[in-house]
């Protein structure tokens, strides 16, 4: 009840906001309309890209360089980082595409170099291993989650694709870089605070809990089970990749910052990779150490555990549309601020963490002007407060407009 008052209220507002004044609608200002031509222009080179390249996939021989490079790819589900290949081997690719499109290098180029970074592959796991380099393919791009993706065959026709269910025809997908290129074939750092780091083996894609060489887990805040509704991602964008970010106080302000992120590229014991709706194991959410820094700096002030589906550089929230602040508003005013977490010692049953109050309402960073916004997954709250119970999970995530979308089980070692 409390929830549909809350947004009734909200409702009221807005038709409130919105009729003011209908008869003199505000021109959008100077910046909006900078910024939806920046954004036009970016679509337009990447459309333009992904049209050359769909071209010289006319070659039989092009598209079978292509297949073998995407198969010897190490990154998950066979990506390519598109900019630096189409450089690589003295500009091969480059010149080849330049012939087959009938564009000039130099344009080309131009282009890729202009535009953000992109990456290639087969989103789909049957277009993926059911592909033989043959003439039966569409290069697709959409810049945004949502967008119906614009396609290309290797005639240069456009098509526009359907944005929820992918075609019949294999999919080569030229879209923002959502992996991180820069450490192939090397290990990935922490991202912990220099000097909290606890020892590495507490994460993982399927958990393990252990220290090295079997020692006892690092103390901290652990999350050894997650589940999420859906998977936040269109199918042109492949698997999903979700992170967790410790948020806190930003400094003494009312804002928030992530403290720790725990995800694919996270590194160490923060490393666990969930690619889909369920995840289970053991990863380091916030060790010890960086939790009694934090009080230490922020007396009084709560952690919030808040999910994400990333769209855009890895471990760092990106929200350009208000949706993160939207989410906090609204949980926050329906669950009377019970919406963070502190840890606590109950007795002779151990610690645990338990419900607190949040303060701070606002993100410290936002979006760039070009950068895809990532997915807000939700703001986790304990299921005593949520009054909702799953399973295997102690925390419930709420999302927009306060729904529920997912749950997870929080542990204190």
């Amino acid at each position: 009840m409390l929830f549909r008052s809350v947004m009734a209220a909200a409702i009221a507002l807005t038709l409130i906001g919105c009729g003011a004044d209908r008869s003199a609608p505000t021109a959008p200002a100077t910046s909006d309309r900078a910024v939806s031509a920046s954004l036009v222009i970016e679509e337009e080179r990447v459309a333009r890209l992904a049209r050359e390249l769909a071209m010289a996939m006319n070659n039989p021989a092009f598209r079978g360089r292509l297949r073998d490079r995407l198969e010897a790819s190490p990154e998950h589900e066979q990506k390519i980082h598109f900019q630096p290949w189409l450089v690589a081997s003295n500009r091969k690719v480059l010149e080849d595409i330049a012939r087959e499109s009938g564009t000039s290098e130099e344009a080309i180029q131009v282009d890729a170099a202009s535009t953000i970074s992109l990456e290639l592959y087969f989103p789909v796991a049957s277009h993926r291993s059911g592909w033989m380099g043959g003439a039966n393919f569409l290069v697709a791009t959409a810049l945004h989650d949502g967008d119906a993706p614009v396609a290309f065959d290797g005639r240069g026709r456009r098509f526009l694709l359907d944005p929820d269910h992918p075609p019949d025809t294999p999919v080569l997908a030229l879209v923002p870089v959502e992996s991180d290129f820069s450490d192939i074939g090397s290990p990935r750092p922490a991202v912990c605070t220099p000097g909290t780091c606890p020892p590495s083996g507490g994460g993982g894609g399927g958990g393990g809990s252990g220290g090295p060489g079997g020692s006892p887990p690092a103390p901290g805040i652990y999350m050894s089970y997650a589940h999420v509704a859906q998977s936040f991602e269109s199918w042109l964008k492949g698997d999903p990749e979700f992170e967790v970010h410790v948020l806190g106080q930003s400094g003494q302000s009312d804002s928030l910052k992530s403290y720790q992120c725990a995800g694919e590229h996270a590194g160490g014991p923060y490393a666990y990779d969930q690619n889909g709706t369920d995840w289970s194991g053991s990863v380091l959410l916030f060790s010890q150490a960086q939790l009694d820094s934090y009080k230490a700096q922020h007396p009084g002030q709560s952690i919030r555990i808040f999910l994400v589906e990333d769209d855009d550089t890895a471990c760092d929230i990106r929200s350009g549309s208000g949706t993160f602040e939207g989410i906090l508003a609204v949980v926050d005013a329906a669950y009377n601020a019970f919406t963070g977490g502190r840890d606590s010692t109950l007795g002779p049953s151990g610690r645990f963490l338990v419900k607190a109050r949040s303060f701070q309402k606002l993100l410290q960073k936002i979006a760039g002007v070009i950068k895809t916004n990532d997915e807000m997954v939700g703001n986790a709250i304990e299921d005593s407060v949520v009054g909702q119970y799953y399973g295997g999970a102690n925390w419930i995530v709420k999302g927009e407009y306060g729904t529920t979308t997912g749950w997870i089980k929080l542990i204190m070692k």
